[in-house]
């Protein structure tokens, strides 16, 4: 049962890959044959953001291997003759590039440190790019990036003798990641950044260079608390306009043509019936779970801890 859900989720149905991109790589991509330096990807973590993700690089014609620890998932892949392997270090040893999108810090240091991890071979590594989409703190993206520019490639490949990692979060709901519309903040090697634009764009319609290592988490988690406050106060305001006798709809085409316009209300409004496609309007089916926005204020806390920074409106977010 599973396993059908998922298909019906992922159909590898044939997609316009070409109008996904940027014109300055879309002659490449619309032929489908990915750069020499990025054509084997391996791709850990297939959850409802990643699955969709891979399916992605896979229609763009990316020679895929995945792993996950959900063995339906796999088997899912497996039956669409993707390669699987059972740990984090089979698929490094199948890749040019490994791609990671996991749920927390902790799950991304198991991943690259743990026993079978992607840094599992001592100091030689066969992926010249590590890449991870997670949401986690800076910190831990800075410091496996300082790791892994302590190891040396098995062997050349192309202009790269040395191996890197971005980090690289991503905007977007599970819809986008389906649509291959996610936004990419990306930190880390500039270099890099640019070598890898035709993967991200496989994936999504938008990839910012954020600056150093840590940089993309670093934007990851402000954009994050950004849409917090501004879906509480969007929130808090429609309630006491219809508690006022002003009803959500004519509320909503105010806050869209004047200064309260923000995304939380004209793309994502949180009332049922306003807007067609968001979760308020499939009983918040497929939304971005509370839980998951609590962690990424939790990140925010902690980062403007460390940074020195007072946070008012984190504190009171977080709260609620």
């Amino acid at each position: 049962m599973a396993i059908c859900r998922l298909k019906s989720l992922l159909s590898l149905s044939k997609c316009n890959y070409s109008a996904l991109v940027p014109s300055s790589i879309r002659t490449l991509s619309s032929a489908q044959v990915p750069p020499h330096h990025l054509q084997n990807v391996g791709f850990i973590g297939l959850g409802n953001m990643g699955s969709r993700m891979a399916n992605n690089l896979i229609k763009a014609g990316f020679r895929v291997t995945v792993h996950d620890l959900n063995s339906d998932v796999l088997e899912m892949f497996s039956q669409m003759g993707v390669h699987t392997k059972k740990t984090p270090y089979e698929v490094s040893e199948a890749s040019d590039v490994v791609i990671t999108m996991l749920p927390s810090s902790a799950h991304v240091i198991d991943v690259y440190t743990g026993p079978n991890g992607l840094l599992h071979g001592g100091k030689l590594l066969r992926p010249w790019l590590l890449l991870d989409s997670s949401t986690i703190d800076p910190e831990t993206s800075r410091n496996l990036s300082a790791t892994v520019s302590n190891y040396i490639l098995k062997e050349k490949k192309g202009d790269w003798e040395k191996p890197f990692k971005l980090d690289a979060p991503v905007s977007g709901s599970v819809t986008a990641a389906e649509a291959g519309t996610l936004t990419f903040m990306v930190g880390g090697s500039e270099e890099a950044f640019l070598a890898a634009k035709p993967l991200l764009f496989s994936m999504g319609k938008s990839a910012i260079y954020c600056g150093g290592a840590g940089s993309g988490s670093a934007a990851k988690i402000c954009n994050n608390l950004a849409l917090a406050v501004s879906m509480l106060g969007i929130s808090e305001a429609l309630a006491l306009g219809q508690s006022l006798g002003v009803s959500a709809s004519t509320l909503t085409n105010i806050f869209n043509c004047s200064s309260a316009r923000c995304w939380s209300s004209d793309a994502y409004n949180p009332v049922p019936g306003l807007m067609e496609g968001v979760p308020s309007s499939r009983d918040y089916i497929g939304g971005f779970a509370s839980k998951l926005m609590t962690k990424d204020l939790n990140l925010a806390v902690e980062s403007a801890k460390l940074a020195g920074c007072k946070y008012p409106l984190t504190s009171q977010s977080q709260k609620m």
